[in-house]
Order: structure tokens, then C-alpha cells, then sequence
């Protein structure tokens, strides 16, 4: 066999497809093996390049091999996806894998550590459960409605809600029973939230990066751990706009025979980390319009509220405060408040 240069290597539960070029971009491999034989298989290989999809159990892969003394590369799924050629299959997706890793070009996914792994499990756990506890919430609210009982708007008055249906006298003693054992179950899955955000607010405190971000207006500890965990390397981004832009909270391109056309944000990237950030947003704004001589009522902001409706000026609060992010993660710098100009104008006055 012929001197590998990189090999793409296709993973699923039990079956992974080999396919490697040499240096002359021949093929010399193309197998497909079983977990213990591609174990034994790159354990054997002198140290060479692998590509793989960046998925589930990806990273696993990545460190294994890695520990064999191989540079393993991960792509995004939808950086690979071009590269395939006509008929989806294990052995086109790693030839398509084996050709992406080596244009000039490909963006690579950081392998993550078993801590940073454990961290977004965390955070996928707590999404999990919240999504549980609106469901539960909806179908109290839609059981009680078909009973002529309306609950109040809110998750906070969700507790206090079922407790008044507890001694609804007009209600039949089935459907009292039931709405107690939907009390049972929403305390308890408040409990896991409660407990899980003790988790998460741990792990903030003991993250100096995430500490630094929270600092920024609209983000948290938990968008403030969300950039840390899903974001990559942010030296990988040339600038702030490329890593909003990655985040999915720039216009989307439409232009054409030099007609510049913009439309909505992409939405790409992180589906959780944009919304966060944009609910985050959405809250600062509140702010301001509640309150417009808040500490958050920049000129720049006052300026956005005054040409735009809410939900495009909360969006672009959201690409702000990613900008932002990204300054304080590349540098290393804590925020600092802007500096209000009418203020500094009555002090150097004075």
C-alpha cells in the first residue's frame, strides 16, 4: 500500500468506511470495517490525517485517535454535503469526507473535552426539561379550559393555579385527582430545573471566561455558558461580524449581477445560542423602553429604537452583544460600560 496522506472515515454505530489517497491523490484505500477491527486498524497506521463528520459520537472518535498519535479533522455536515457526488452511501460520504478536508478553505470543529462534553450536557438536559415543563403547563391549561376554568398567563402562576383547582368544588373528583397528579409532576420537574441551574450557575462561576461575558448587558450565565460551550476557537474568526455571522444573526445574501439584495438573518449555526441571545436582547430592550434613563440607554440603542419596530431591533442588540463576545473571548478583556456622553460633558463643565 502506498504512503496515506489522509484518510475519510465515515462513522455510524457498528460500520465505518474507510477511504484514502496518497500523495498523488490515488486511491489505495477503501474499506469498510467493524469498531474493533477500525481500532486495531489505526493502532497499526503509522500517524496520518483523518476526516471526520462532526456528529454524535465524533469527538469520542477525535480523542481516540488522537491518542494514537493520528490529527483527526472534523467538519460540519454541511460542509461536506457538496462534496458528495451523486448516490448517498457509506463509501461516497468518506470519499466526499476525504475530499473536503483537503480544500484550503474548510472551516474545522475543535475537538471538545470530555468536561466540555459533560458541560453541554448539562445545558441539553436543562433545555430538555423546560420544553417538558411547557408542555405540562399547556395541557393543565388546556384540560382546566374545557372545564370553563381559565388559568392566568405565566409560568409563575402555574403553581399557585393548581392549587386553586385543588378545591374547585364544580370540578368531578376524577379531574381533581388528575390535576394532582399533574401538580405532583410539575413540582418535581421544577425541582430538576432548579436543581440543574445550581449545576449551571456552579460551572459558570468556575469558567473565568463565562464570568467575564455575563458582564455584558443581555448576557447571562447561561448565554454566557452557551457561548463558551458550543462556540469554537474564536481565533478562528477573522472578526466580530464572522463570528455573528456564524451565530446566524446576519442578513442573508441575495445578490446578484451586482444588485445588492438582503433579506432575513440566516439562522444558521446554533439554533439555542441565537435565540438566547436574542431573548437576552429582547430583555435589555424591555428595559430601556420601561425605563429611558437606564444605564443601558446608549445613543446607539436610543438611535435603533427610534428606526426600527422591536423584534429587528432586538436582533440587532443580539448581533451587538455576539460582536462583543467575541472581542472579550480573542482578548481577554473585561467589559466596560460606554461612556455617556452627556455626562462626561456636565462633569468636564464642572
Amino acid at each position: 500500500m502506498s504512503q496515506l496522506i489522509r484518510i475519510g472515515m465515515d462513522t455510524s454505530k457498528k460500520v465505518f468506511q474507510l477511504h484514502g489517497v496518497d500523495a498523488d491523490e490515488r486511491v489505495v484505500l477503501s474499506r469498510k470495517l467493524s469498531r474493533h477491527q477500525m481500532i486495531r486498524f489505526f493502532a497499526n497506521l503509522p500517524p496520518t490525517v483523518i476526516g471526520i463528520e462532526a456528529c454524535g459520537a465524533s469527538h469520542h472518535w477525535a480523542r481516540t485517535l488522537g491518542a494514537l498519535g493520528h490529527e483527526v479533522r472534523l467538519m460540519a455536515p454541511q460542509l461536506v454535503k457538496p462534496y458528495v457526488r451523486r448516490s448517498k452511501n457509506d463509501a461516497a460520504d468518506a470519499e466526499a469526507l476525504c475530499e473536503a478536508m483537503s480544500r484550503p478553505t474548510m472551516r474545522f470543529v475543535p475537538v471538545k473535552t470530555v468536561g466540555q462534553q459533560a458541560a453541554l450536557m448539562l445545558v441539553g438536559m436543562r433545555e430538555r426539561l423546560i420544553g417538558r415543563r411547557t408542555q405540562l403547563a399547556n395541557s393543565i391549561r388546556g384540560y382546566a379550559a374545557e372545564f370553563g376554568v381559565t388559568a392566568p398567563a405565566g409560568l409563575s402562576r402555574v403553581a399557585p393555579f393548581l392549587q386553586q383547582i385543588a378545591s374547585e368544588e364544580t370540578l368531578p373528583p376524577l379531574a381533581r385527582d388528575l390535576f394532582a397528579q399533574m401538580a405532583e409532576e410539575y413540582e418535581v420537574l421544577m425541582e430538576q430545573i432548579r436543581e440543574l441551574d445550581k449545576k449551571l450557575a456552579t460551572w459558570h462561576r468556575s469558567q473565568e471566561v463565562s464570568r467575564r461575558l455575563s458582564g455584558i448587558p443581555g448576557i447571562g450565565p447561561l448565554a454566557a455558558a452557551l457561548l463558551l460551550m458550543k462556540a469554537p476557537d474564536p481565533h478562528l474568526f477573522r472578526s466580530g461580524r464572522d463570528f455573528a455571522a456564524w451565530i446566524g444573526l446576519t442578513p442573508r445574501d441575495h445578490s446578484s449581477g451586482g444588485k445588492v439584495r438582503h433579506g432575513g438573518i440566516t439562522r444558521a449555526g446554533d439554533s439555542r445560542l441565537r435565540s438566547t441571545l436574542v431573548v437576552g436582547a429582547t430583555t435589555v430592550l424591555r428595559h430601556v423602553r420601561q425605563n429611558g434613563q437606564s444605564r443601558l440607554a446608549t445613543p446607539w440603542l436610543l438611535s435603533l429604537l427610534s428606526r426600527k419596530k422591536p423584534k429587528p431591533a432586538a436582533v440587532a442588540l443580539a448581533n451587538r452583544m455576539a460582536r462583543i463576545a467575541w472581542k472579550l473571548m480573542t482578548s481577554g478583556e473585561t467589559y466596560r460600560k460606554p461612556v455617556d456622553a452627556v455626562a462626561l460633558a456636565a462633569a468636564a463643565a464642572c
